[in-house]
């Protein structure tokens, strides 16, 4: 038990982030300059806007109840087709995150034979494994440890070596990888900001990724290191504003012990650690085995729903 013990407890550090979140965040003092899209781009949106209706608004702790996995619109349908004239990669999506998406520990494994096992009820979810082949281990050059939705906007953060002069992370991650969707999951704290203050870079994120065709898929956080689930409710209060795909991993971990998150660290924030083998039931009492596969689910029923025209 000792053993076992040490060896979750390394495999936790290893997946942590570099600082504690609540204060590793840098300070942004304006908002972002907002990323110019392309002349194609904006005619999407334009014609989105057109042919908009009023989304309906949450009532307050209504995202809780929210499915895990998320189901598709006409909205989404219509980002994605867009996104195929423009020469979107439809077996491509990339990961947009923090330290908790920055880690060899988040989807990762699909990529590698025989470092998951699906089991009998998950053996569906293989065929979306084999479509997103490479961009489960791809880093994506918008996630890095110290990340949150300011700094996916900022060019000032973006890889010097990868990305062009004056282009955001996430422009040049579009760029590079060229993906039709976008795994999105930002769940550090934002600095102790409200939570308006959040869902003002997520907005930014969300609009960007439509003018540029690309599926944003939005990921409710783990944590409530807030304390009133705030920025929970924004994240989820944008997804149904644009009418785009939501992820709640939140409502999956909340039936885990000590609700997924790790009793070494013990702080809210840290998931607790077990291998991807979905068919072992001590393994699935821990909370990166649930990250990974509602993600996963997640990323097969926006599949399957955006090949339905």
């Amino acid at each position: 038990m000792k053993v076992r013990s040490i060896f979750l407890l390394l495999a936790v550090l290893l997946a942590s982030c570099t600082s504690a979140p609540a204060t590793s965040q840098p300070e942004m003092e304006s908002t972002p300059a907002p990323v110019e899209a392309t002349e194609a781009a904006t005619e999407v949106v334009v014609a989105m806007e057109a042919t908009a209706t009023p989304r309906p608004t949450l009532a307050p702790d209504e995202w809780k109840s929210l499915p895990i996995v998320p189901t598709v619109t006409d909205t989404a349908r219509e980002i994605y087709k867009r996104g195929q004239e423009l020469g979107r990669d439809p077996t491509h999506f990339s990961k947009v995150g923090d330290c908790q998406t920055n880690t060899g520990f988040y989807l990762v494994d699909f990529d590698h034979e025989g470092w998951y096992s699906l089991g009998e009820e998950y053996a569906y979810l293989q065929e979306t494994i084999d479509h997103y082949e490479g961009s489960f281990s791809r880093t994506s050059l918008a996630m890095r440890d110290g990340y949150n939705v300011a700094a996916i906007l900022t060019p000032l953060r973006a890889d010097p070596k990868q990305c062009e002069k004056g282009e955001t992370p996430i422009a040049c991650e579009f760029r590079l990888h060229n993906p039709s969707i976008a795994l999105i999951s930002l769940e550090t704290n934002f600095n102790g900001r409200p939570a308006d203050d959040y869902g003002k870079y997520m907005r930014q994120i969300v609009e960007y990724s439509i003018e540029q065709g690309v599926v944003p898929i939005l990921a409710t956080k783990g944590d409530n290191l807030e304390g009133d689930h705030s920025i929970n409710a924004e994240i989820a209060e944008i997804a149904v504003e644009y009418d785009i795909p939501l992820w709640n991993f939140w409502a999956a971990l909340q039936p885990l012990p000590n609700q997924g998150h790790s009793i070494e660290f013990n702080d809210g924030f840290h998931l607790s650690f077990a291998r991807n083998f979905f068919d072992q039931p001590d393994n699935m009492l821990s909370g990166w085995p649930w990250r990974n596969l509602t993600a996963l689910q997640a990323l097969d029923a926006v599949r399957r729903g955006l090949e339905e025209q």
